[in-house]
């Protein structure tokens, strides 16, 4: 394994993933409160077409042209959708569509004319529809470093104004932030991203690692500083290991792989995530559950007992079971552990009797008098 790592392609590809991982974490945060998740599905598509042009200018697979292309082409895509929602009446998610389908039809056309010119450097350029990470140099990890570098330093420059902008944009153009120049600044920035990946993971799977690590750090934290920084994290640890499974198992993509293993993330957050995950909350649904059945239980005897204008009247548990439509013998054993009722005998006949205790009086008598305040 230690022998493994030490190989010279596998430590470019875990660097350029790592780096993947921290810019897509950090700029898909800020996508996701916005709303905007499929933004970068849109920018990834849209890439295709300026990856092309890129090829074309450059007379081959030169990444640097590509890279730019791909930039141009994904900006101008996302412009188009906020040029679309703020001067029609389109939402975002109509806009967004109607960007990804015409920039990605234009790339496969251009793709199409350029397979069929017999350029012979045009070999492997479908590669960036889905990654091919081995292909990756050293050479270009200074391209992808300095654009991780570069989006990561506008993120702190603008870091109180893309906050704002984020959560209250309303509130951030009363007091004069420019508020479009932002959205337009994340928004290419989020396209930065997608031209980062676009040689690790592809056009196609590159949606999914823009939004995926803040998806997973959002179950996590509710304050944005530990979001970000728990989605680059997250974003960083599933390119890494992404990269070593691809080198481990043989035949294996390492774009897929990536993907897989930050989604696997997202699936144990949704899961578990403390206070968030769908597990606490399947745990709290029973609880409360359980409460109302409880306090209906409670509310019933107090009404038997008012009904024979006697506090201590036992009620008979076949009666309360008839009367709910159902067992009640969990929530009377709950309410017993709790002191507020207790078993009772009630002569001549001989099956379970319950009564009131004297705490459980005032507790009935607290939950009709917050229902009846509820109702006023």
């Amino acid at each position: 394994m230690l022998a493994l790592l030490q190989d010279y392609t596998i430590q470019t590809v875990a660097m350029g993933a790592a780096m993947l991982g921290i810019i897509s974490g950090v700029l898909g945060s800020f996508a996701v409160l916005r709303k905007q998740s499929l933004l970068g599905d849109t920018l990834s598509h849209a890439a295709l077409p300026g990856i092309c042009l890129g090829f074309i200018v450059a007379g081959g697979r030169e990444l640097g042209s590509i890279l730019v292309g791909a930039l141009v082409t994904g900006a101008l895509a996302a412009l188009l959708m906020l040029l679309l929602t703020r001067n029609s009446r389109l939402k975002t998610d109509a806009g967004l569509g109607i960007g990804l389908s015409v920039f990605f039809a234009i790339g496969v056309v251009l793709l199409s004319a350029i397979q069929g010119s017999g350029n012979a450097s045009q070999g492997g350029l479908e590669s960036f529809l889905f990654g091919q990470a081995a292909a990756i140099l050293r050479s270009d990890l200074w391209i992808m470093g300095g654009i991780t570098i570069a989006a990561l330093g506008l993120v702190a420059a603008f870091w109180k104004e893309f906050k704002l902008v984020s959560f209250d944009p309303v509130f951030a153009a009363s007091i004069g932030l420019p508020v479009v120049m932002l959205e337009v600044l994340l928004t290419v920035m989020i396209a930065l991203a997608v031209v980062v990946g676009l040689q690790m993971v592809g056009v196609v799977l590159m949606a999914a690692m823009v939004i995926a690590p803040a998806v997973a750090a959002r179950q996590w934290t509710r304050r944005l500083e530990g979001m970000v920084v728990l989605a680059a994290a997250i974003g960083m640890a599933g390119g890494v290991f992404g990269a070593v499974m691809s080198a481990l198992g043989r035949g294996l993509a390492t774009g897929p792989l990536i993907i897989l293993a930050v989604s696997a993330v997202v699936l144990v957050s949704l899961l578990i995530a403390p206070g968030r995950g769908l597990l606490w909350e399947a745990v709290r649904r029973w609880r409360l559950r359980g409460q109302l059945e409880g306090q209906q239980v409670l509310t019933t005897l107090y009404g038997l007992a008012a009904h024979h204008r006697d506090p201590a009247y036992p009620s008979e548990q076949g009666s309360v079971d008839a009367f709910h439509g159902t067992a009640t013998r969990g929530a009377l054993a709950t309410l017993q552990r709790r002191g507020l009722v207790r078993p009772a005998r009630h002569a001549p006949e001989s099956t379970r009797h319950w009564t009131l205790t004297p705490a459980g009086i005032a507790e009935a008598e607290r939950i009709l008098g917050a229902m009846g305040r509820e109702a006023s």
